[in-house]
Parts: C-alpha cells; structure tokens; sequence
C-alpha cells in the first residue's frame, strides 16, 4: 500500500472496477447481519462494474479516494430525491474499504462531496443511513449531522428503519 499521495477526483470509467470493489467489500462489512444475506448478495451483485461504469459515463457525481494507485473509497451524490426535506444536496452513498475506515478518509470524502455540492448551488445536505449501522449514524454525528426524518425499507422480508441527517449550508 502506497501513502505517499491521497486524492480525491472525479471518478473515470477506468475506476468502474474499482469502484465496484469497494463497494462489495464496505457492503458486506456493514451490512453483514442487518439486511438478510441473500438480499445483501442480490444488492452487491448488480452493483457490478458494469452498472459503475455506466453510473460515471452517464455523469453521475460520484469522486473517489485514491491512496497512492488505490481507490480506497467512494463518494456518490446529487440532488436531494426527497423533495419533502428542504435541502438542495444529497450523499447517497460514501464508502471505504474497510482497511481504510477510521482513519478520517471518510470525513474527507464527505467535505469534498459537500463542497462540490455548494458549488452547484445544491445548499444544505441530507444523508440517510439505516438505523441500526451504528457506525453510520455514529459517523454522521460526530460531522454534526442533526436527525431530520425517519423511514423504513423493506429488504426481502425484513422491514428496517431509516434515519435522515441534516447539514445546513
């Protein structure tokens, strides 16, 4: 593992795989007892590279964490798709590997999403994370994000709770 440069950029369809790797590894580590197993797999699986490379070459926000040659994380955002909350952007989803989470990459990710966020006019933030991820919502938190609004979605036959976090601008 090389640390001798940490960037975060926009990513390329070159990151695809990548991407998609980070996302299978951070999805199983978090959601791993949460969302029932075989509707975890079914999610990590059409979350493939192809479904990643497409996401990018289609303009999707998303900007990736490079460690060195590696894509450490993710950051996916835009537009608040909650229209009944008054805030412009949303993260919808900020991921690590798990070898690189609590050590601030995610906090970095977030202030980058964020930034590019206001830079397109897009204020105030809201981040949903399922309530019982305590590392999400303990995440969230301690970036001072206040609880705005809760849901509940159903996986397969489970039924799990939702909280909405909040910045202004």
């Amino acid at each position: 593992m090389s640390t001798g440069l940490i960037e975060i950029r926009r990513a390329k369809p070159a990151d695809a795989t990548a991407v998609a790797a980070v996302h299978d590894a951070a999805w199983r580590a978090a959601y791993r007892g949460l969302i029932p197993g075989l509707e975890l797999e079914r999610m990590v699986e059409r979350r493939g590279p192809k479904w990643w490379d497409a996401a990018i070459r289609r303009g999707s926000r998303i900007s990736v964490l490079l460690v060195g040659d590696d894509v450490a994380g993710y950051v996916n955002y835009g537009g608040n798709r909650a229209k009944s909350l008054p805030f412009g952007g949303e993260i919808y989803e900020i991921y690590l590997q798990p070898l690189y989470q609590g050590l601030g990459f995610g906090q970095r990710l977030f202030a980058a999403a964020r930034r590019d966020l206001a830079l397109a006019r897009l204020e105030g933030l809201v981040v949903w994370a399922l309530a019982d991820n305590e590392n999400a919502v303990g995440f969230y938190k301690a970036l001072g994000g206040q609880p705005v609004a809760s849901s509940t979605e159903q996986f397969g036959t489970k039924s799990l709770d939702k909280v909405a976090f909040a910045w202004q601008r």
